[in-house]
């Protein structure tokens, strides 16, 4: 079987270096070894493969914004675009669930409600009970969220699949891609990370960074939509 293509966007923060990064994370999140995962840090200018015979593609997460239209971005965003055609199982995470809507004709930008971060619930629609990757959970996944841009319009023909108090685009489906707004790989030591390293970020927007933070819980439901994933390959 050829290796998973780990689409690398970005990187972690400084302080969780010593943690791992994304594809790390995602590895383990999927029960897949390192080796059997080749990473593209788009992000640094290195070219991604011809589509045409990879097993799966995960998009990961970024500090980038794509409403910026980065040159990286958009030839990624591109490339995606002929990978779906293809019909190559795809999840976009965080910022790589955005990069896909924008690939395949949605509207991405700032978040109406603001910064969403933290564990929050997901409340899944009824589009999810037949889908592959989110059906058979109870109607409500509790995840990781970190982000500041949304999924403003979806693609036309796109399913919505989930949505949170802040975010109605929460997760979609579109032909043989996923884009999926929360962190499956994070667990409560990433996100417990995150909130603390923007901590003065998040008291200049009026978020209760300590409340936030003593609200962080294990959310099980992240690796089991990425081995529900790898499984699908």
């Amino acid at each position: 079987m050829n290796p998973i293509l780990i689409v690398k966007t970005g990187t972690t923060l400084a302080s969780l270096a010593s943690l791992g990064d994304f594809e790390d994370w995602i590895c383990t999140g999927m029960d897949t070894d390192r080796a059997d995962a080749r990473v593209v840090s788009v992000f640094k200018g290195e070219s991604l493969p011809r589509p045409k015979g990879l097993t799966g593609i995960v998009v990961t997460g970024s500090a980038a914004m794509v409403s910026h239209r980065e040159p990286w971005s958009e030839t990624t965003a591109a490339w995606l675009r002929e990978a779906i055609d293809t019909e190559i199982p795809t999840l976009g995470i965080c910022y790589g669930h955005q990069l896909i809507a924008h690939a395949l004709g949605g509207t991405v930008g700032a978040s109406p409600r603001g910064r969403e971060m933290g564990s929050v619930e997901m409340t899944l629609e009824a589009g999810a009970r037949d889908d592959p990757l989110l059906e058979g959970f109870a109607g409500r996944l509790q995840v990781h969220m970190s982000h500041t841009e949304s999924v403003l319009r979806l693609p036309e023909g796109a399913r919505r699949l989930g949505a949170t108090t802040q975010d109605p685009n929460s997760a979609f489906a579109m032909g043989s891609a996923w884009g999926i707004q929360f962190h499956p790989e994070f667990d409560t030591e990433i996100m417990q990370g995150y909130l603390t390293a923007r901590r003065a970020q998040l008291q200049t927007e009026g978020i209760d960074a300590d409340q936030r933070l003593a609200a962080v819980l294990e959310c099980p439901d992240g690796p089991s939509v990425l081995r529900r994933f790898r499984a699908l390959l």
